[in-house]
């Protein structure tokens, strides 16, 4: 079974838009879990223009899945708080400052040295990590001489295509997956995955352990209503 873990950075977004705490960050990730998400993941950013660094303490406290921070490690106060607030799983994402959104995975040849290092960071601590990563078959394999746990799948390139060509779209991302169980990688994705691709991809992903879900859920859940979108995703994952 692949995981869903829910991306709330939408709705501090909007928390944030208004100022004070309408909507509930707490709240909404209890409510996540309590509709049946495996897990809840946030990505602060240096500005806090949606996840807060301190959302993630308050959400440590109180989320019983599986919590997982996911952020650059060279911007702003990203690894101090990740070791203080200890989350099941690290994800390292190379976003640039001020980017929207992420928008590429690591180097994992050019910049192994760095990863190896921070991986062991994280791990001496007893957090898995995960490197994103582009669906390149030598980026996944080096990945894993940088000692990760797992690899999240950069899925954007995937979503855009799929409409016109589902079997296109998905090759890249099939040879990588291929990669990855081979070196013994663990295999998570996310980046634009819908109610449209999803079920396509967790078919066609050998090993596919985990999604994480944030933009195209919370704008669903606009129609749909939060507790069955949920659930709406789960089923596209059985």
């Amino acid at each position: 079974m692949t995981k869903l873990s829910v991306n709330i950075n939408k709705i501090a977004t909007l928390r944030n838009s208004r100022g004070g705490n309408m909507p509930d960050l707490v709240k909404a990730a209890i409510d996540c879990e309590r509709f049946g998400a495996e897990g809840i993941t946030v990505h602060p950013r240096p500005d806090e223009r949606h996840i807060r660094y301190q959302d993630v303490f308050d959400l440590k406290k109180v989320v019983t899945t599986e919590f997982n921070i996911e952020g650059n490690p060279t911007e702003g106060r990203f690894i101090e708080v990740v070791l203080a607030s200890r989350p099941e799983q690290v994800t390292l994402v190379p976003d640039a400052l001020g980017a929207i959104t992420s928008n590429a995975g690591w180097d994992t040849i050019r910049h192994k040295d760095r990863l190896k290092e921070l991986v062991g960071i994280f791990k001496k601590e007893g957090i898995r990590v995960s490197i994103f990563v582009d669906p390149v078959s030598e980026m996944v394999e080096a990945a894993a001489d940088t000692g990760t746990d797992r690899v999240e799948l950069y899925t954007e390139a995937y979503a855009k295509h799929y409409p016109e060509n589902p079997e296109a779209a998905i090759e890249d991302f099939v040879r990588a997956a291929e990669t990855g169980v081979r070196v013994g990688l663990g295999l998570n994705a996310g980046h634009d995955l819908n109610l449209e691709n999803l079920r396509y991809f967790k078919k066609h992903i050998p090993g596919l352990l985990e999604v994480s879900i944030g933009h195209a859920l919370i704008s669903d859940a606009l129609y749909y209503g939060f507790e069955n979108t949920i659930q709406m995703y789960l089923r596209e994952l059985e």
